[in-house]
């Protein structure tokens, strides 16, 4: 459903959120590491949600990555949008181009409502909401909860 970009990035800024609430900065070698990622594919993900103000970048010896306390209250759906644009909101099922509700296709119907679920799912999910569940499998991936 969602490209491999808006996957690190999900990862990402939970991972810096995560660090953030305990008042840690960290690098991209660390992120990278943390959420399986290679470094340099994790840095532009990371460039673009800076860029996006997702994240907040500090040069210098004791810069790094963080996410301040606006930043973590966003919706997960700012992250996907950034990274992956709107197309997983608005796109056919089967990928057509001409895929309409005078010329649907034969998931047409039923696609809608699943990918409304979706966006409303993730526009109802915050940055936080994520940083603060806790799961084996995010245990796994290095973050420590």
């Amino acid at each position: 459903m969602f490209s491999k970009s808006c996957e690190y990035g999900l990862r990402a800024s939970i991972f810096v959120a995560k660090q953030s609430v305990k008042n840690n900065k960290v690098g991209v070698k660390h992120i990278a590491e943390a959420i399986d990622s290679p470094e340099a594919f994790t840095a532009k993900v990371l460039q673009k949600l800076v860029k996006n103000k997702i994240i907040t970048s500090v040069k210098g010896p004791y810069g790094g990555f963080f996410i301040d306390e606006k930043q973590i209250t966003i919706s997960i759906s700012k992250i996907v949008e950034v990274i992956d644009g709107n197309d997983v909101f608005t796109r056919c099922g089967l990928g057509l181009n001409e895929c309409s509700d005078t010329s649907p296709c034969p998931l047409h119907n039923k696609f809608i409502s699943i990918r409304n679920d979706l966006h409303l799912m993730l526009k109802n999910t915050s940055l936080l909401e994520l940083v603060n569940y806790k799961s084996d499998v995010l245990k796994r991936l290095n973050f420590k909860n």
